[in-house]
């Protein structure tokens, strides 16, 4: 008896050892899976809480363009592959503050109208695709602005290796005060809007000024820098806007 009694005491302090490991295996399984959740869920709080700002800051700058601007007729959705308003809204500052003779715009849309509101006096606006220039030329109609010229240039092989606008629908461009870049689509490919600064370093008028979009990307940035770097009486400045913005202005 004393030896089967040994015996039990010997099975149950084994299965109690037993129990003991697979409790302290399922409590830091549970420990670090609660950790990996909260973790998660900080870094979803943190995502959410930024992208409501960001909703805010394009709703603040979106408020004070249609105040400025004073649209009368409905104006195309923005934000995605199109413009965002913070965007749009330092364009219209910097024509009303430069005041330019000449703007030429890569890739045309609501950057169009809201340039052409804000006072200048003539825009050429280059878009690679003839369906979205009509659509724009149909905005510019419907709100009853004059000065601007789209012109389709289609993507064709460029000497830097990227599809670039058709180079011959450039040629006659000469003293632009204001250079926008926001074309061609560079999504898919970081150099696509590259060939820029070679194209039209040569015919910027002395003191125009450079507006580069989407500099969060590191095409765009690189471009932004290329053209700094060309332009040694100028400066680059890096907006914190929702796709990066840069500004290369005369000091």
């Amino acid at each position: 008896m004393k030896t089967l009694s040994f015996v039990l005491l010997i099975v149950i302090a084994v299965s109690l050892l037993y129990c003991i490991r697979l409790l302290r295996g399922l409590h830091q399984k549970v420990s670090a899976r609660s950790e990996r959740t909260t973790r998660e869920i900080a870094a979803s709080t943190k995502e959410i809480k930024a992208q409501v700002w960001q909703s805010y800051r394009q709703s603040e700058a979106m408020q004070q363009l249609m105040t400025l601007l004073k649209f009368t007729s409905p104006i195309p959705p923005t934000r995605s592959w199109a413009a965002s308003p913070d965007l749009l809204l330092t364009l219209a500052q910097l024509v009303r503050t430069h005041n330019p003779k000449l703007v030429v715009e890569l890739g045309s849309g609501v950057s169009t109208l809201v340039v052409a509101k804000a006072g200048a006096k003539k825009i050429i606006s280059i878009d690679h695709s003839a369906e979205f220039a009509e659509k724009t030329r149909e905005m510019l109609k419907e709100h009853k602005v004059r000065g601007v010229e789209v012109r389709v240039a289609k993507l064709k092989a460029h000497k830097s290796g990227s599809d670039w606008y058709d180079t011959a629908m450039l040629k006659d461009l000469k003293r632009i005060d204001l250079l926008i870049v926001d074309g061609p689509p560079g999504s898919k490919n970081p150099q696509a809007r590259m060939p820029a600064c070679a194209e039209l370093i040569a015919k910027l008028s002395p003191n125009a000024v450079i507006v580069v979009d989407d500099v969060n990307r590191e095409g765009e940035r690189q471009l932004a820098e290329n053209f700094a770097k060309a332009l040694p009486s100028h400066v680059l400045t890096i907006y914190p806007h929702e796709k990066g913005t840069a500004v290369i202005s005369p000091k």
